[in-house]
């Protein structure tokens, strides 16, 4: 991992003059840039300052597009069905196990989750803020959700509450942000119809509280605050509001004053005139090139998801969505560009399905990912392979609503116990309806992931991944 010149100046306690070309210390220390005073900042200045960002644009963009989609804050929405191609909000979305979406803003009150039991091999509870750690406080996996439970979640800036227990509520859980996702991956059995319509039930019976209505009061307004725009993409925000963004995150967002990395991003704004607290201001921060900034983020955007068809990448995967203190740069910038919001290996890991030659896929062509019996994930509950198109990391549109194969989307196992999953424009003749993938004979980059729940982490060290073979015209 680098070590930038700016970690290793924070280290000593100060900040190094030649941070920003021009900067003075008084520019950087008290007085704030005005727009007219626009920055020069070398290439390698830039690119430090992307990547110390990417994991919180990137959360800022997921978090506010789904509160924007489903109503708004302190709200809960859980699916009815698997997701489709219309889904647009975050990349390479799940299609193998359905969600619950809660949103909490934890600023005026803490909130309360009330959960049920719920009758599927696989749930788990994933807490995410604008910083990107990702921390699993309950699961199938921890021996949870076999029955109900209630779990106060609230930040060190919620007015009124500082973690004291809550009666009749057996969990508490400090997030490092006051605006986060309380994420639920539940695996419905989607074969077994009656099993899949309880655990629809199950699921729509979630709720989230606020504390005051919990204790038989009204929710507390919180409507007195204005988000930044989000982005098409990340690079958008990269390109046209990155100072405004990054202000609001930080004014919502617990750094560690012993966290390398947390102050280092701290220390990389200061100079810029992003500091947490402050209001932002168009004419109170420095003047940056939008489109070098934009260009930049999509240049190394585009390097991590060249890095998952490397051999080392198998290693980085058992490393990525991690709580705070166990993850390096890298990998919370490869995490999220791959796709937020994901979880630790423990959970689920995602290897990437190349191909045996080791080009691109594209849909120009046809494509066979074969595994024998013994070949086959070491999976615990389930596993799947999920197509996407390459460039945006959504699903690729087909009537048949069909993009991943595996026990919820459909699959057939031939008679020795293992599997082929065709890749095609039409269905090969002979291959069972569950194992095609249709793709849209185009010039499109195309790529497949893997989801391995709860594997057996001490058998993925040699499991290798299959890979995909281009079929004969």
């Amino acid at each position: 991992m680098r070590h930038w010149i700016i970690v290793i100046s924070l280290i000593a306690g100060f900040i190094v003059p030649s941070l920003l070309t021009g900067c003075t210390k008084t520019q950087e220390s008290s007085q704030p840039q005005t727009k007219e005073q626009a920055v020069s900042l070398t290439d390698e200045q830039v690119e430090d300052l992307v990547r110390r960002s990417y994991q919180y644009v990137a959360m800022y963009n997921v978090n506010n597009k789904f509160a924007l989609k489903q109503g708004g804050w302190n709200t809960c929405v859980a699916d009815t069905q698997l997701k489709d191609h219309t889904m647009r909000e975050i990349a390479r979305p799940n299609n193998d196990t359905l969600y619950i979406s809660c949103l909490a803003d934890l600023r005026k009150d803490p909130v309360i989750l009330e959960m049920p039991a719920i009758d599927s091999k696989y749930v788990s509870l994933m807490i995410t803020g604008y910083d990107h750690y990702v921390n699993i406080p309950m699961s199938t996996r921890q021996g949870d959700f076999s029955k109900p439970a209630k779990m106060v979640i609230y930040s060190a800036r919620t007015e009124g509450y500082k973690g004291e227990p809550v009666k009749e509520v057996d969990r508490t859980f400090e997030a490092t942000g006051d605006f986060v996702s309380a994420v639920f991956r539940v695996m419905p059995h989607a074969n077994d119809p009656e099993r899949f319509n309880r655990i629809l039930q199950q699921m729509k019976s979630v709720k989230l509280v606020t504390l005051a209505q919990y204790q038989g009061g009204n929710a507390k307004p919180i409507d007195d605050i204005t988000f930044p725009p989000v982005g098409k993409t990340n690079a958008d925000i990269f390109g046209d509001n990155l100072l405004e963004v990054m202000q609001f995150v930080f004014n919502h967002t617990t750094f560690d004053p012993k966290n390398e990395l947390d102050q280092a991003v701290l220390a990389v704004y200061k100079p810029l005139g992003v500091e947490p607290g402050r209001a932002f201001d168009p004419a109170g921060v420095a003047k940056i090139d939008g489109p070098r900034f934009r260009s930049v983020a999509e240049r190394i955007a585009a390097s991590e998801l060249a890095k998952t068809n490397e051999p080392g990448f198998k290693d980085d995967m058992t490393r990525m969505f991690q709580p705070k203190g166990h993850m390096t740069l890298d990998l919370l910038l490869s995490q999220s560009v791959i796709g937020p919001i994901g979880v630790p290996a423990a959970e689920a890991v995602y290897p990437p399905i190349v191909t045996t030659d080791g080009k691109p896929m594209n849909a120009m062509h046809d494509y066979v990912i074969r595994m024998a019996k013994k070949d086959l994930p070491p999976a615990g509950p389930f596993w799947s392979v999920t197509l996407y198109d390459l460039q945006n990391g959504f699903f690729i549109p087909n009537d048949r609503k069909k993009y991943s194969v595996g026990e919820n989307a459909g699959m057939k196992l031939d008679k020795d116990g293992g599997i082929a999953i065709y890749i095609a424009e039409k269905k090969p003749e002979g291959v069972p309806e569950e194992n095609w993938l249709p793709i849209n004979r185009q010039d499109e980059a195309i790529g497949a992931i893997m989801r391995i729940y709860v594997p057996d982490l001490e058998k993925m060290k040699t499991w290798q991944a299959p890979k995909a073979e281009m079929m004969a015209p």
